[in-house]
């Protein structure tokens, strides 16, 4: 079984001078889930070798039990920091795709050829497609067969407008994600504030804040049995 991680590789939030990048236990959670259940992990990003990490993710506040495990885990960093350009990974070779947020994203997977192309492929061939936190922003320019919008109809969650309201960056990103897949026709639900929320339709898998994360990667090996 072949999974494809895919982060980003922008590390500016905006035009604040402030570092972003990925969400440490977005990448973490899952990767531990897929590797401890020997699933076969491959890392991309858009430019290819080191993605950029958000230095709030690697707060001592921010810390988990993956996160924590990552730090002690030579081989995973060096597969991150090697890892492949979006460009030269193919749909046919993996058996599902999960995307780790991190407001990263919003700037350079939202329009993303390679990452849109990628995700209709996945989706046309029924493998399962998850998206945490940030992340369901690879979604919003992705069609379906007979090229209406993917999300459209479909029920997806995504970071809330109130938890950005919290990190206070409501105007600083693009655009508000929650707003967005609305936009788009996508039936949106969440739950709580910084609690664990996944939805699951069909074969797309979305996950609301870092929280969600270890959720939703169990719910793509559901998928997969």
């Amino acid at each position: 079984m072949k999974i494809l991680m895919i982060l980003t590789s922008h590390d500016q939030l905006g035009d604040t001078g402030i570092k972003t990048g990925f969400w440490l236990e977005e990448f973490a959670a899952p990767y531990y889930v897929f590797s401890d259940a020997n699933v076969d992990i491959t890392i991309a990003t858009p430019e290819g070798g080191q993605p950029p990490l958000d230095p709030k993710s690697d707060d001592p506040t921010a810390q988990t039990e993956a996160t924590r495990r990552f730090k002690s885990d030579q081989d995973t960093q060096f597969q991150l920091a090697n890892s492949l350009k979006l460009a030269e990974v193919s749909a046919n070779d993996y058996d599902a795709v999960f995307y780790p947020g991190g407001h990263g994203p919003l700037w350079d997977l939202t329009n993303n050829a390679y990452s849109v192309a990628f995700i209709e492929a996945m989706y046309a061939a029924g493998k399962p497609i998850a998206a945490v936190c940030h992340a369901p922003t690879v979604l919003l320019h992705a069609k379906s067969a007979d090229n209406t919008p993917l999300i459209q109809g479909k029920s997806v969650t995504c970071f809330s407008n109130t938890e950005e309201e919290a990190v206070q960056l409501t105007q600083v990103v693009p655009f508000l994600l929650e707003d967005s897949v609305q936009a788009k026709g996508a039936i949106y639900s969440r739950g709580d504030d910084w609690q664990p929320y996944v939805i699951t339709d069909g074969h797309l898998i979305t996950g609301q804040n870092p929280a969600s994360s270890e959720l939703a990667a169990k719910a793509v090996l559901d998928l997969l049995k």
